[in-house]
């Protein structure tokens, strides 16, 4: 295991919401300090489900300050509802957290096919809230697997200008795995101050040369998701396009 370092802005807290096996963390709650910049790319598959619809529309109005992810359901071709059951969990998340239900992004991994059972996530926000810290990422790693037999987790401090700079990130996948993102869930975080441009820049960049390059099983699921983050609480420097030497 791999030890994994806080990213100062960045709140992660867990709790079990009795959507897969018992006793065991199922849902993920992320809290961004005001300010954060976060970019996102998304299944390419047509039929995609409930959370990435809602999760791609609030991340294009932006000012994102939370993720809310759920393991064991899908909420994959549910249809009306299942945009209205993840709705209602964004509510929820706005509501404990006094933001905009507009500000959250959903996430959800699982079986298809299925009802997500949102009075079970909402239940248990409150307990993912009251465990928010910095230094949860590796439960963090450990409540969003489904079929994974191990936890995916990754760290490094670099040295910008007599500053360290923090990048940490998480994912989650093992099958359906295909090109333009498949079953995979992954979000990587930095405290380096970048702005939204080159933030988008570089997550067209690098997915090409990372999770687009991986196929297993051949499938294309329809939940896949990775998110940049930079909570930009780090050096007096900005990022700000690809041609810039910190970039």
């Amino acid at each position: 295991m791999q030890k994994t370092i806080p990213i100062t802005g960045l709140e992660l807290g867990v709790a079990k919401a009795g959507l897969k096996r018992k006793n065991k963390a199922d849902l993920l709650l992320i809290r961004l300090k005001k300010g954060s910049q976060v970019a996102g790319v998304f299944t390419t598959n047509k039929f995609r489900a409930a959370p990435v619809e809602i999760a791609s529309n609030n991340l294009a109005r932006g000012g994102v300050r939370a993720l809310v992810v759920n393991t064991g359901v899908a909420n994959a071709g549910t249809g009306k509802v299942g945009l209205s059951d993840a709705k209602k969990v964004c509510e929820k998340v706005g509501n404990l957290l006094k933001i905009d239900t507009t500000e959250v992004l959903p996430f959800s991994t699982g079986v298809i096919m299925e009802r997500l059972p949102a009075a079970q996530i909402i239940e248990a926000l409150p307990n993912a809230v009251d465990d928010l810290r910095e230094d949860n990422w590796f439960r963090a790693s450990e409540a969003i697997l489904t079929t994974d037999t191990v936890t995916k987790s990754v760290s490094m401090q670099i040295e910008v200008d007599g500053t360290s700079i923090t990048i940490t990130g998480i994912a989650k996948g093992s099958g359906m795995i295909k090109p333009d993102m498949a079953t995979m869930l992954s979000f990587i975080a930095t405290d380096a101050r970048i702005d939204a441009t080159a933030l988008n820049e570089m997550i067209d960049s690098v997915v090409k040369k990372s999770f687009n390059c991986i196929t297993v099983d051949g499938d294309t699921s329809t939940n896949d998701s990775f998110l940049l983050m930079a909570t930009c609480q780090s050096g007096n420097f900005i990022v700000k396009n690809k041609n810039e030497d910190l970039y």
